[in-house]
């Protein structure tokens, strides 16, 4: 009985751990793959859609240490019509050093990426898949549409909104949402299209030397910008993705939490079989003046020592198990991509901790069945 709610505690936590590794690896690989597209910081306008950069804040933003590249970015939602069909998407236009910025050419799977001060565009292969054109298409017309900024009644139809002919010279395939949703531009065109003054930006995309601290870049760009500017980092950016991984996480913890409640039920029963089985050994050590605190303490140590023992057990096999995926790539999502784990100290004190605190409940549950009446009968 005692070795079958050990192994029962020993699986549970080894599980948990396992889960845990694997749900800080997806973070890891969401975090890893946003950074293709991703910057490092973004500055955005804490107010409206646009903001003035001047020479000024050109020269500030340079003063920061730790900043190695920037890039200027224009984003808006635009029509898209290719022959007699529509969609409405993100235009965001990018200057030439977006590309030190992100790793987004390399996310091109057919084609080549846009040349400066050009009306060539990359787009998502939904937003070709919807529109059905391809890369050098001169034969179907791609133009974009916005509308026009103003009050009062037009002249015209051609009035209400600005419009370019463009030509799409490249496909890149990243994800669902910015495959059906993004298509990128020169920053002339969209200020063309939008437009814009020589000053009018949508946002700044930093990238941070390695050795950098995120904070204190955070703080100085604070003191430089004060409340004219937002700043976000690439988890702040994709928070909804995050906040549906660590809603995830905590509900397969809270299942796991049960699976180890319900193992440890088996602890509880094993100690109890232990009581009944030493009866007449308890009957003597209680006639010869053991008191029953005691008596119980000694159960109660018991069963600690059993979860406890367990639980240290079940650790180092989840370590194990992640350590091999890490090293040997034994199980896999694809036929190049391994399933991604990570070994994280806060998960190792967040399993130990649950199985500690659970199984030192339960041996106190258990121990307390110990009454002078159980022991005299």
């Amino acid at each position: 009985m005692t070795l079958i709610a050990s192994g029962g505690v020993i699986i549970a936590s080894a599980a948990l751990f396992i889960v845990l590794s694997v749900f800080a690896g997806l973070k890891d690989y969401s975090l890893n793959f946003s950074s293709f597209v991703d910057p490092d910081l973004k500055l955005i306008p804490s107010e409206g859609k646009s903001f003035q950069w001047t020479d000024n804040d050109h020269t500030a933003l340079l003063n920061i240490e730790g900043i190695t590249a920037y890039s200027k970015v224009i984003e808006e939602r635009i029509i898209i019509k290719s022959d007699n069909k529509n969609l409405i998407a993100t235009l965001k236009g990018v200057d030439n050093n977006y590309l030190n910025v992100t790793q987004i050419d390399t996310m091109v799977t057919k084609g080549s990426w846009i040349h400066p001060n050009s009306h060539e565009v990359v787009s998502g292969w939904g937003i070709s898949n919807n529109l059905s054109f391809g890369i050098l298409d001169f034969r179907k017309s791609l133009s974009l549409y916005v509308p026009k900024a103003g009050k009062g009644q037009a002249s015209s139809v051609k009035d209400y909104y600005n419009s370019v002919f463009v030509n799409n010279v490249g496909l890149f395939e990243i994800n669902e949402e910015l495959n059906n949703n993004y298509i990128f531009s020169d920053i002339s065109l969209a200020k063309e299209l939008l437009s814009y003054n020589a000053n009018q930006l949508s946002a700044i995309e930093l990238k941070l030397a390695a050795t950098a601290n995120e904070d204190d870049i955070r703080a100085q760009l604070e003191t430089t910008f004060g409340d004219q500017l937002s700043i976000k980092n690439r988890a702040q950016l994709n928070d909804a993705l995050f906040k549906m991984l660590n809603t995830e996480n905590l509900a397969v913890y809270l299942i796991f939490t049960l699976v180890i409640i319900i193992a440890l039920f088996n602890v509880i029963g094993a100690i109890i079989m232990m009581i009944l089985d030493k009866k007449n050994s308890l009957n003597t050590l209680f006639n010869l003046g053991t008191e029953t605190k005691t008596i119980k303490s000694i159960f109660f140590l018991q069963g600690s020592l059993m979860t406890v023992v367990s639980g240290l057990i079940g650790v180092s096999i989840g370590l194990l198990v992640v350590f091999l995926q890490l090293m040997f790539e034994l199980v896999m999502l694809t036929p190049d991509l391994p399933y991604p784990v990570r070994i994280n100290a806060l998960n190792i004190l967040i399993v130990l901790a649950t199985i500690f605190g659970l199984g030192i409940l339960a041996s106190k549950i258990a121990s307390q069945r110990i009454t002078p009446n159980l022991i005299k009968s």
